[in-house]
């Protein structure tokens, strides 16, 4: 795990080729996304996560706010990326535990 943080964070391969290198079941493809956004953006709401999920994979003829199916699954992600220690969970500026938190929370990767 110290290792794939240290190789991703200096930009040398991707998370998915790191997983396969180490025999690790594959990351979830919206574990996969918050991974890719967080490391271009430092840090996201799980709202602006779950809008540019549904923005990439629109539908035709779907509702403006169809990015809302996404919700949930962003959520456990990062709850489950959280707990894996790569992300951490941010609430008034201070790192909250992942299985006991609420109101306005953002996530970074963890430094």
């Amino acid at each position: 795990l110290l290792r794939r943080r240290a190789l991703v964070s200096r930009g040398l391969q991707s998370y998915k080729h790191i997983m396969e290198l180490e025999n690790e079941k594959p990351l979830d493809p919206v574990a996969e996304f918050i991974l890719d956004m967080l490391a271009a953006t430092g840090s996201a709401a799980p709202v602006d996560v779950a809008r540019a999920l549904g923005g990439a994979r629109k539908r035709p003829n779907e509702k403006p706010d169809a990015w809302r199916r996404f919700m949930n699954p962003v959520k456990q992600q990062m709850v489950h990326l959280a707990r894996a220690g790569l992300v951490e969970i941010v609430r008034k500026g201070e790192v909250v535990d992942p299985e006991d938190f609420r109101g306005v929370i953002r996530m970074r990767l963890k430094a």
